[in-house]
Formats: structure tokens, C-alpha cells, sequence
């Protein structure tokens, strides 16, 4: 990204900085981009990169300030402020987008959302198909929950339990992903099981006792645990103790709605089945490069879902655990470690042609 744009801080605030292109215009008007951070984080940085590059390959030298409002009011509105005389708005979490939507529905400025958890299920929407009619439009970190179960089913025809990890803390992602799962195991028979920490309270220690509580009982109508999964949100709280997680899941697959949960090596869950941060910001980019030419309106784009899922495995831990992995995953994976833990196919590409031509995901918008 540094070969095409600067990162300069902002003396008066070390919470914010501005991003101009090497290149800047010289004979038209540069569009200014406002993006709204909560706190830090290295999944915005990601995905900010990304915006960076689509914009660059699009030709479109914006002006970016990059501000953190640490999930305060008072700097929510100072950022406003400062949005006010910008030409689009990037919302940078769900935290972000929450918080805008309260305060800047219907502003004058059109807002993306950006790693922002499913719009439609935390209420900031009515449905899938139509466009918001305000100034927001928004992108889906999250895939339908349907999809997510049919692959599920295939990894494990004859699943009975699945182990949700959560944050109760996290709402967006007990909304948008926790009680969606939960829902849709249940209506298929399949015992769920609640394994949620509060994400301030000393979560390693949670989890270390939740995990293995669920294993104890998975056993209780699987004793082999070949039937058994536990399934890891987007709870940062959660995700980031993965190793701790797998030393106390036993042989029972820790899965992910995050592809970024998927690593080189052993701190890493065995399989994803959703979207990655790039996927989404990819998504979340081309809305905002629309709108900044003119030929979209924010309020009438229908929510961006990313399709397929990234698919993302480590045969390291699957083989560690002994599960088999159906050919389709393998097939379409967008991430893939080898069983040595080492990247061998990095989002969707093929490192020194050692795996033939791979698809990646496409960027359906309202699919």
C-alpha cells in the first residue's frame, strides 16, 4: 500500500491520520474520505488497505483521514464535525457503524460500512433487497446463516452437538452470529450448546473451563466426538485465545466465522466458513468508488454480501484431530496451510505456481 499512498499523523491528535496518494490530482478536484475508526485494530487496518488499493487501481487519489473516536460521544461528534466536509464516509467496525447510525441517519455525507456485522439482523435494515433509503449503504461481515449450516452439514452429515463461543459482551456478534447458528442447529435437531465468556472478565480462564465442560458433554450422545463441532464468532475476545481453545477441545473441530481465525501453524482453528476482512473491505471499496463517481446513490444499493464464503483450512490441524476435509472445500478455499502449517494458497492465489488456478470469491452485491 506504501508504494501508492502516505501516512502522515495528525500532531494535534495521535487518534487520527491522514492518507494522500504520491500521485495526487493535479487538475481536478480530490474526493476526501472520512473513515471512522472505534479503537484500534489490526482487522481495520486490513481492510483500510485494502480500501486503499481498489481505490488506486481505480485511479481515484483521494484524501483520506483516518479517525479513532474510542467510542466516545464527545469525539463521535468532533469526528462529525470534521465528516461534514467530506465526499463519502467509511464506517470501520460495527461499533463505528452503530454509533452513526444513531447519530448520522440521513446526514448529508453517504456513509459504507465497513467489518460491519450483518445489517439486517441487528435491525439497521429491513431485508437484503433494497437499498436503505438514507445515506447509508451497507456491507455484510457476516455470510447467511443457511450457507454457513449447509457447509456445516457436509463437513458432518451426522452432526449432533455444536459448541458456540461468544462474548455476551460483543452484541453485534451474539445477534448476527451466536443466536442465528444457534436457531438454525436447533431447528434441525442438533443440540447446541451456549459457551459464552464475558470478554472483560478474564476470558483465557473462561475458556479454559467452558471448553472442556462442553467437550464432557458432547460425550455424553457422541463419545467419540466424531459428530461434535464447536463453532467460534467474531468475538475478539474469543478468537484471539485460539490456542487456548484447541488445547482444551480435545479431538472435537474448532471452527470459525472468521477466516482470519484460519493461521500458518498450530495456534490456528481447523476450518472457516465465512468472510474475510479484505473479502468485505473489497466489497465495501467498490460501494464507496460508485458513489464517489456518481453512478450510485448510497441509500440505493442493497446490502453487499460477499459470495461464496472464504473457505479457509489448515490440514495441520485437521490431520492432528483426524478430520476429513469434503474436495469442495479443498476445491474452493481461498486459504490454505499445508500439513506442515505453511501457506500454500494465500487469498485464493497460488505461491510460486506450487497449486494450480483456484476461483475466488466473487463480489455479489445483495446475494
Amino acid at each position: 500500500m506504501l508504494a501508492n499512498w502516505v501516512v502522515s499523523p495528525v500532531e494535534s491528535d495521535p487518534m487520527q491520520a491522514v492518507i494522500d496518494h504520491r500521485e495526487p490530482y493535479r487538475t481536478i478536484e480530490t474526493p476526501r474520505v472520512f473513515v471512522l475508526y472505534p479503537r484500534p485494530s489490526s482487522a481495520y487496518d486490513t481492510a483500510i488497505s485494502k480500501i486503499l488499493e481498489v481505490f488506486h487501481e481505480k485511479g481515484l487519489r483521494a484524501a483520506f483521514r483516518v479517525f479513532n473516536f474510542n467510542r466516545e460521544d464527545a469525539r463521535g461528534k468532533k469526528a462529525l464535525e470534521l465528516a461534514e466536509g467530506a465526499d463519502l464516509v467509511f464506517s470501520m467496525g460495527s461499533e463505528s457503524t452503530a454509533w452513526l447510525h444513531e447519530n448520522y441517519r440521513n446526514g448529508k455525507v453517504p456513509v459504507v460500512t465497513v467489518c460491519s456485522k450483518d445489517p439486517v439482523e441487528l435491525g439497521q435494515i429491513a431485508g437484503y433487497e433494497r437499498g436503505s433509503g438514507t445515506n447509508f449503504a451497507f456491507t455484510s461481515l457476516n455470510m447467511p446463516v443457511e450457507v454457513q449450516m449447509a457447509y456445516l452439514l457436509e463437513l458432518k452429515p451426522g452432526l449432533k452437538n455444536i459448541g458456540v463461543l461468544v462474548d455476551s459482551e460483543n452484541v453485534s456478534a451474539v445477534q448476527t452470529q451466536a443466536r442465528p447458528i444457534a436457531r438454525s442447529a436447533r431447528a434441525r435437531g442438533i443440540r447446541v450448546l451456549d459457551m459464552a465468556i464475558k470478554g472483560s472478565q478474564r476470558p483465557r480462564e473462561a475458556l479454559k473451563r467452558v471448553v472442556a465442560a462442553a467437550v464432557k458433554e458432547m460425550r455424553r450422545n457422541d463419545p467419540s466426538l466424531a459428530d461434535s463441532v464447536m463453532w467460534v464468532t467474531g468475538s475478539t475476545a474469543v478468537f484471539r485465545e485460539i490456542a487456548t481453545i484447541n488445547e482444551h477441545a480435545d479431538r472435537v473441530p474448532v471452527l470459525s466465522a472468521v477466516p482470519e481465525v484460519v493461521k500458518p501453524g498450530d495456534e490456528s482453528a481447523v476450518l472457516s466458513i465465512g468472510v474475510s476482512f479484505e473479502s468485505n473491505a473489497h466489497l465495501a471499496a467498490l460501494y464507496g468508488a460508485e458513489i464517489l463517481f456518481g453512478r450510485a446513490r448510497a441509500g440505493d444499493l442493497k446490502v453487499g454480501v460477499v459470495s461464496p464464503p472464504d473457505i479457509a483450512i489448515n490440514f495441520r490441524k485437521a490431520r492432528a484431530i483426524g478430520l476429513k476435509i469434503p474436495f469442495s472445500f479443498f476445491e474452493s478455499a481461498r486459504f490454505i496451510y499445508d500439513y506442515e502449517g505453511r501457506t500454500v494458497r494465500p487469498a485464493g492465489r497460488a505461491p510460486h505456481d506450487r497449486i494450480g488456478a483456484v476461483g475466488t470469491a466473487a463480489l455479489v452485491p445483495g446475494k
